[in-house]
């Protein structure tokens, strides 16, 4: 029997002409479709402030730069993600400070937000965990009640909503990742949405070096006066070229992601110890991941890999790694949700006699492992 796997990599074969083409086309730089998978990408979110990346880290690490945040500033932010979302704020020079988190979704808790504020509060950032959205307006007038940018961290998130809306249009900054194994991939790639006009020509601006590639110049390779310095996180044209065939199946991958989703809710809701996380009604997860809280989580793990079906954690929460160490913190709700989250095989790939097998293993885990009746 094949293993179900957590994760796997979207690549059409459809790909590969237009690939071909812009590989041997002379020029591989930012260009032209880099530009047409921005248009596109605007058109799908609903936002034309879209700048492209070349990861979602970078699209974090220009956030907190567009955000003025510097040395001696802090950001309030969740421990439980990847650490590709805590490094950009010790890179932008300023200290993190955890705020804890919902013991069942382990989304970051607005109350526990607005009580980690202080007068060096730059920014906050709130993390769609499994591409369930976070309290977003609650937070966002927090944050504005304050004077504070917001930040969204949606590498899980990619075709979430909130209040009918994607993801993408909420708040001040919204970072995607299009990573090997998210929704789509660019190879390697990001994205960093903006609300505010001005923040994404500096954006522009800030991802090439801080030079203006649209300047009217009389030697292309002779830049302008530089009035602020910026960073080489640009996109190329060769992943704008894959994420434009991906965009393509974006909805057909993200809708299986859903529907899985929507099985394992109904399948799974009674089966003894185990629980389901809930799904706010005001927003629409793009169940990048599929959570459970499991009793004896280790055991349900190996008892899970000798059926061959994956499960993982994840991610590890941030705050027990040394390069956090500053931060340490009491976060008594994380300390719940952590202790007994584990991931199922929820993607595009999984099918239905591939779903129903993996209730089936569930269901016998709690009989034969739990006992339960």
């Amino acid at each position: 029997m094949e293993e179900k796997v957590l994760f796997k990599v979207h690549m059409p074969a459809s790909v590969d002409e237009p690939l071909l083409n812009v590989l041997h086309s002379g020029f591989i730089g930012q260009g032209k479709k880099v530009e047409e998978f921005e248009t596109k990408l605007g058109t799908y979110f609903g936002n034309n402030k879209v700048l492209t990346l070349n990861s979602g880290t970078s699209g974090l690490h220009l956030a907190l730069k567009l955000a003025n945040v510097g040395h001696g500033d802090e950001v309030i932010t969740s421990a439980m993600t990847c650490t590709a979302t805590n490094m950009p704020i010790l890179a932008a020079g300023a200290k993190i400070v955890w705020a804890d988190v919902d013991p069942k979704t382990g989304l970051i808790d607005p109350k526990d937000i607005e009580r980690k504020i202080t007068n060096k509060t730059k920014a906050i950032i709130m993390v769609h965990f499994g591409g369930i959205p976070c309290e977003i307006e609650a937070i966002n007038k927090i944050a504005k009640k304050y004077g504070i940018k917001t930040i969204e961290d949606g590498a899980h998130a990619f075709g979430a909503e909130y209040k009918g809306l994607k993801i993408g249009n909420h708040s001040d900054f919204v970072m995607f990742s299009l990573q090997a194994i998210k929704h789509i991939t660019t190879i390697d790639g990001g994205l960093l949405l903006c609300k505010d006009h001005s923040d994404y020509e500096r954006g522009k601006l800030l991802r090439w070096y801080g030079i203006d590639r649209d300047a009217k110049r009389q030697d292309f390779r002779c830049e302008e006066d530089i009035l602020e310095y910026g960073f080489k996180y640009h996109m190329n044209d060769i992943c704008a070229t894959i994420g434009i065939e991906q965009l393509k199946f974006v909805e057909e991958i993200v809708s299986k992601h859903i529907g899985n989703q929507e099985y394992y809710d109904e399948a799974l809701c009674n089966v003894k110890g185990l629980s389901i996380i809930p799904k706010p009604s005001v927003s629409k997860s793009s169940s990048w991941l599929y959570t459970i809280h499991v009793e004896k989580r280790e055991l349900f793990m190996k008892w899970m890999s000798d059926q061959k079906i994956m499960t993982s954690r994840v991610h590890e929460r941030n705050d027990i790694h040394s390069a956090f160490a500053s931060s340490i913190s009491d976060l008594p709700n994380l300390d719940k949700f952590n202790d007994t989250q584990v991931s199922i095989p929820v993607g595009w790939w999984i099918s239905s006699e591939d779903r129903q097998y993996i209730v089936s293993q569930i269901k016998e885990f709690s009989l034969k492992i739990l006992k339960y009746t």
